[in-house]
């Protein structure tokens, strides 16, 4: 898809086909999109946690308690550790969440290029999440999506409401 239109098409998903997982090789394009997403001094401070085993999935479900989210069949978690990001030695900045961000994004739209639904979700459990993972407490989560098709009675907006041009850029 030509990326103008894959920007201006790209929804948030909430109506998944359970019966229908993402093959691996997707998966593999979706999961290589993060890989080669850009960090700060290339730090790259992230793992991917991609979710798909019955018994891992009925785990992570219980951060983020809606009823379509039960239906994904896969659930990424991009997660990074402070200690591994840049940080700007003028002010202290870390670059953690931004990096996560930018690899999130990255993989969110190589998922809609490939036709795999996902929808950003930040409002998730944080305590159930780690548990359910097993984080170590240097590990945070910014993030999750799920995965996967969209349901056939998903009915597809590809509208956005958004600001005009002229109200979001300054020309200096």
């Amino acid at each position: 898809m030509e990326f103008q239109e894959l920007i201006k098409y790209r929804e948030s998903v909430r109506n998944y086909d359970p019966g229908r997982p993402v093959p691996q090789d997707v998966l593999g394009k979706i999961l290589e999109a993060g890989r080669l997403a850009p960090s700060a001094a290339n730090r790259q401070p992230w793992k991917f946690l991609l979710v798909s085993s019955p018994e891992m999935l009925k785990k992570v479900r219980e951060c983020y308690n809606k009823d379509w989210f039960k239906n994904a069949p896969h659930v990424l978690v991009v997660t990074g550790k402070r200690e591994d990001a840049w940080v700007r030695h003028y002010d202290g900045y870390n670059s953690l969440e931004t990096d996560l961000t930018i690899a999130m994004d990255h993989l969110i739209l190589a998922a809609a290029n490939e036709g795999v639904g996902s929808c950003w979700i930040a409002a998730f459990k944080p305590t159930v999440l780690r548990n359910a993972l097993d984080l170590n407490d240097d590990e945070e989560v910014f993030a999750i999506t799920p995965l996967g098709y969209p349901d056939v009675n998903y009915q597809a907006k590809h509208t956005k409401n958004r600001k005009a041009i002229s109200e979001i850029v300054e020309y200096l």
